[in-house]
């Protein structure tokens, strides 16, 4: 099965760019209600994801008073590279491993660009469908 069926391309899911500030990604992970997001660079590689966690520790490391605090801190301290990508050419036996750890599975075409996600909820529906038969 070609994962691209499930891909949830990067126009419709929640990112951020490395360089934003810690203000910009609460507010982008607050509207999505998302607690992990894809992070990219500024050609729009795949670098890693920042986590509730991440921004709570960094809040705490820096003992914010309040929010315009947040603007001068970037996102790119706290993003986490544990989420490792894969390619689109990925079968779906790969996918349901690494969904085992993650609540999605980001996907990269042949130059390393972010293209969207699999969620672990797709992934679980395929097999789960595919029992079925």
């Amino acid at each position: 099965m070609n994962i691209l069926f499930f891909l949830h391309p990067k126009s419709g899911v929640t990112y951020l760019t490395l360089g934003n500030s810690l203000r910009q990604g609460l507010e982008k992970m607050k509207n999505s209600g998302y607690t992990e997001i894809p992070v990219v660079d500024k050609e729009g590689h795949y670098v890693g994801t920042v986590s509730q966690g991440g921004f709570l520790w960094k809040i705490l490391e820096k003992d914010f008073t309040n929010m315009q605090m947040a603007e001068t801190t970037k996102i790119d301290s706290i993003v986490s590279r544990r989420t490792l990508p894969v390619h689109v050419d990925t079968t779906m036996e790969d996918l349901l491993s690494k969904a085992a750890d993650q609540n999605f599975v980001p996907v990269v075409d042949d130059f390393d660009a972010f293209v969207g996600i699999i969620t672990r909820r797709d992934i679980i529906k395929y097999f789960s469908e595919k029992d079925d038969r």
